[in-house]
């Protein structure tokens, strides 16, 4: 929803997203392997606690479901809207990946039963061929992506904390982003070595093609250490995803 902040993965609110089933819901993939450098239609179910696909899924963030793609590493980061046929087998457009193991995580609300909490549950895939690790990058407050400035200001604690991105052009202050799924960004975050999942959106109310320049993150980034950050965001129609790492004590 427009203006807050989904913990992503645990009834403890707290980031995770790394477990294949929760509260009887699991999410079952078509294969376990994906080919190397070239696109791929991969295809998914989520079934429910009596074991059968779900079909009925709430609309939150203006989708049914989210799918977040990315290497052990947290290189590769992908954000999908898949399409679901009748009989509930989902279908996301993966852009080639590079060979590796990469986890891709199902972020949604099933409207069946009493639940109606947000789930993300997780699997891992395997891409065949030699892998190339990337440094994950040092810390930094600041990066730019397509001409735009974005630093990112955080409280150095751990659990709940204030995270303030603010976004420039040239020097100037940028007020002219754009509504992204219901709200004037998307934060997704991923913590080095398990690869925990937190997912955000800014608290400021959207009001038309005038977001920005500063965006207000309650994160819940509940481990120590660095997290790989990509904020989304919109202007033009154009969507920019800026990449920063961010350490927390």
């Amino acid at each position: 929803m427009p203006g807050t902040a989904h913990p992503a993965g645990t009834s403890q609110g707290l980031a995770r997203g790394l477990a294949a089933t929760q509260d009887g819901y699991r999410l079952n993939l078509a294969t376990c392997g994906v080919p190397a450098g070239r696109p791929t239609a991969f295809q998914f179910t989520v079934t429910g606690p009596d074991g059968s696909p779900v079909t009925d899924f709430a609309v939150h963030q203006t989708r049914k479901l989210h799918l977040y793609a990315i290497r052990t590493d947290l290189t590769g980061f992908q954000h999908l809207h898949p399409d679901m046929a009748d009989d509930g087998t989902w279908t996301a457009g993966l852009a080639a990946l590079a060979p590796g193991t990469w986890r891709l995580y199902a972020d949604f609300i099933p409207n069946t039963g009493a639940h109606a909490t947000e789930l993300v549950l997780s699997r891992t895939v395997t891409v065949p061929g030699k892998e190339a690790p990337v440094p994950l990058p040092a810390p930094s407050d600041s990066t730019t992506v397509d001409g735009y400035t974005v630093t990112l200001h955080a409280q150095p604690t751990t659990g709940a904390n204030q995270l303030v991105a603010t976004i420039s052009q040239d020097g100037r202050p940028v007020t002219d982003l754009q509504p992204y799924l219901d709200s004037y960004a998307h934060l997704s975050a991923f913590h080095e070595g398990d690869q925990a999942l937190a997912h955000l959106h800014p608290a400021n109310p959207v009001n038309g093609d005038h977001g920005g320049p500063t965006l207000s993150f309650r994160a819940l980034l509940a481990e120590p250490g660095d997290w790989r950050v990509f904020l989304q965001f919109q202007t033009a129609g154009q969507l920019h995803t800026a990449e920063l790492t961010l350490h927390i004590d």
